[in-house]
């Protein structure tokens, strides 16, 4: 039986910055993909409104372990080196600049 968990996320990226942050993401690397991938993390969506608030769901079965494993990676050392321009200071979590996570409520499956 899956444990499986979904998870939710907020992050800021810079207003002035929202149309350039979506062509860094056209295409996202292959090797980054399957990093994300091989970390035991599926069904990864990223939505953002015009402000730059960035929303992110993935799946995984234990997602603490999964991004320790992506984290560990080179593909995923450059790529948030890549990205790190587009983020708005103190992004997320206003203390340390990471993401927010959110609890989920409701869930109709």
């Amino acid at each position: 039986m899956s444990t499986l968990q979904r998870v939710c996320f907020l992050l800021k990226i810079r207003e002035s910055m929202v149309e350039e942050y979506k062509k860094a993401h056209e295409p996202v690397w292959d090797e980054m993909r399957k990093a994300i991938s091989s970390a035991g993390i599926r069904n990864y969506s990223i939505f953002i409104r015009k402000d730059g608030l960035l929303i992110g769901y993935f799946e995984a079965d234990n997602p603490e372990e999964s991004l320790r494993q992506l984290g560990k990676t080179e593909v995923n050392t450059r790529w948030q080196e890549h990205m790190a321009p587009y983020f708005e200071g103190g992004s997320g979590d206003m203390q340390k600049g990471n993401p927010e996570w959110l609890e989920q409520i409701f869930f109709l499956k």
